[in-house]
């Protein structure tokens, strides 16, 4: 028998009746980003490093590093046009470096959080200074433009689907399984 890895009434998720569109993305994204943190809580450095199935790089730790490069990609790179610095976790000869990189080591999992929480904080202090009216501002992306709106609702997908990796991930560590 599985076992919960929280009891509902222990739930830091929200679930509310957020008012507005820019409310409504906030709510979801930190619901997600808190299922990340919450499938990882309690977890040592091999447990987090643990690959699912060979020939994969996939990890709870190398998608902690992916959502640190995917948050500062969209929210720096992308929204913010800061695209001067380098791309985090990206290496020339291995484009999959936040998941090949993500050794089981206590200093990468250190980094990897300390990452992943700094690129968070970033990023919740520009939606803090986002109007609502500018949801539907064209930002250049990928050879073309897509509206703000979108890249958030891009961001909470790709949370959405890491989430889900996580929960199978947990389980195959020590059995506990998602609400």
């Amino acid at each position: 028998m599985s076992k919960l890895w929280t009891a509902p009434e222990g739930d830091p998720r929200t679930f509310g009746q957020p008012v507005g569109e820019k409310a409504t993305y906030r709510e979801y994204l930190g619901n997600y980003r808190l299922t990340i943190e919450m499938k990882c809580g309690g977890l040592d450095a091999e447990q987090l490093g643990r690959r699912s199935v060979p020939p994969s790089t996939l990890s709870l730790l190398g998608l902690v590093r992916h959502l640190a490069q995917m948050e500062n990609h969209w929210f720096q790179r992308v929204l913010q046009g800061r695209t001067d610095a380098p791309c985090l976790y990206k290496h020339e000869d291995d484009p999959d470096w936040d998941f090949g990189g993500a050794v089981p080591d206590p200093a990468v999992v250190k980094d990897a959080f300390a990452t992943w929480k700094a690129e968070i904080a970033k990023a919740d202090e520009w939606l803090d200074a986002l109007e609502e009216a500018d949801l539907g501002r064209e930002v250049p992306a990928d050879g073309g433009s897509h509206a703000t709106r979108d890249v958030l609702v891009h961001v909470i997908e790709e949370y959405a689907r890491h989430a889900g990796h996580a929960d199978l991930l947990r389980e195959c560590i020590d059995g506990r399984t998602g609400l």
